[in-house]
């Protein structure tokens, strides 16, 4: 009596064990087995459509490069940006901006769009400026601004003061609608968005603080499940 097993050791040979008769008796050899064919694919990643939009560069607009250094000065400010070597920055003679890969790479498909956005955000800003609403919902609920500080009163057992970075301004209207603006897109996001943290909108009332252009989806309370 004899009985025969098979393992497989690697992806072309397998090993196999014979019982001859005994079960302490056991033949080993080698069996070949059919190779598996790996084919491999390359994906190429498409250009970014944002990063191959030229940018327009205003009039009141002065502009400094220096290999991968930017800098835009306009009459809000100036601010500057440093290029990663997978990204660099031209110029066409139209005066626009053209922001370019360096390689083929996935980091630089990754970066292209990232670094035209960054480079539009500093043009826009030292000449037009951005702005960011927020809106206070609730009883009570106020701010005003007092020197360089806003206060707030959301509900708690104290005011809440907060110091207005260099670089923005706030503005309150009816007490309940907060502008901020400035040139520094993303310190007016920063500090729009601390001020929003102190008293999240929430779900059932809507009670808090929100952009003016947030949805907040609401939820039924306890007296509307009961009908």
């Amino acid at each position: 009596m004899s009985a025969s097993i098979s393992a497989p050791v690697q992806s072309s040979s397998y090993l196999r064990c014979s019982f001859l008769g005994d079960a302490n008796k056991i033949r080993v050899s080698w069996a070949s087995a059919p190779r598996v064919a790996v084919v491999r694919r390359t994906v190429e990643c498409k250009e970014s459509r944002i990063g191959k939009q030229p940018i327009v560069v205003p009039s009141n607009v002065t502009l400094t490069m220096d290999g991968q250094y930017f800098k835009a000065k306009g009459p809000l400010g100036e601010l500057d940006l440093t290029y990663p070597r997978e990204i660099m920055l031209d110029k066409e003679e139209s005066g626009a901006l053209r922001v370019r890969k360096t390689v083929e790479t996935r980091r630089a498909n990754q970066m292209h769009g990232l670094f035209r956005t960054l480079t539009d955000n500093i043009v826009v800003g030292v000449s037009k400026g951005f702005e960011k609403k927020l809106q206070l919902i609730g009883t009570g609920y106020r701010a005003t601004v007092e020197g360089k500080d806003i206060v707030l009163n959301l509900g708690f057992s104290h005011l809440v003061k907060m110091e207005i970075p260099p670089g923005l301004q706030v503005k309150v209207e009816e007490n309940t609608r907060i502008t901020v603006s400035g040139y520094d897109k993303s310190e007016i996001g920063q500090f729009a968005a601390s001020i929003r943290k102190w008293r999240p909108p929430e779900p059932y009332k809507g009670k808090g603080v929100k952009y003016a252009d947030e949805v907040v989806r609401r939820k039924e309370g306890k007296a509307g499940k009961k009908k």
